[in-house]
């Protein structure tokens, strides 16, 4: 009886040290997770800040004549909107395109870049916020001074981030300024 005591003893002893073991892995474990996480959300904030930038190189190119780089950013669903300084919303790659190539053909001129910017990043969407500051050509030539809020959203898709939505306020000085085009 007291060698199957002792023997009982010694296997809830085992146990226990075994299981304390085991917790402090688990512990460990979780904090490698942690850093996991926090590193991927950090290489997403770098993604979706790159494509962000992407997109006002892609605006600027368009200023320019130039719409190869905003074709090749935005998502071509029929579910994207965009909400630019002209008003009004568009829904889908074809209304966005079109209004594009229209933009495109007035050449703008000009730079636009986006300041102090915030992101948020998710799984497969994100988005950023900014001002974008700039200027443009009026229709005689005459620089324009832009300076509004935008948001910008992008979504994950095979593997880049793709535009599913810009919006910025509305532009009156730019609308007066292209009205001539």
């Amino acid at each position: 009886m007291k060698q199957s005591t002792i023997v009982f003893g010694v296997l809830i002893s085992t146990s226990i040290i075994l299981s304390s073991c085991g917790n402090m892995k688990t512990e460990e474990q979780n904090k490698t997770d942690i850093y996991v996480s926090n590193e991927t959300i950090r290489q997403t904030e770098q993604q979706l800040l790159a494509a962000n930038d992407s997109l006002y190189a892609a605006l600027n190119a368009m200023f320019t004549g130039n719409l190869e780089p905003m074709n090749a950013l935005w998502s071509h669903s029929e579910k994207i909107t965009d909400m630019g300084p002209f008003g009004g919303r568009l829904t889908g790659w074809k209304a966005v395109s079109e209004e594009f190539q229209k933009e495109a053909a007035m050449k703008l001129g000009g730079t636009i870049a986006c300041k102090d910017v915030h992101v948020f990043a998710g799984t497969n969407l994100g988005y950023t916020v900014c001002i974008e500051e700039g200027e443009n050509m009026s229709a005689d030539g005459k620089p324009v001074k832009v300076s509004h809020r935008a948001t910008n959203v992008f979504h994950l898709e095979n593997g880049q981030w793709k535009l599913v939505h810009h919006q910025t306020d509305l532009s009156p000085q730019l609308e007066a300024a292209i009205a001539g085009r």
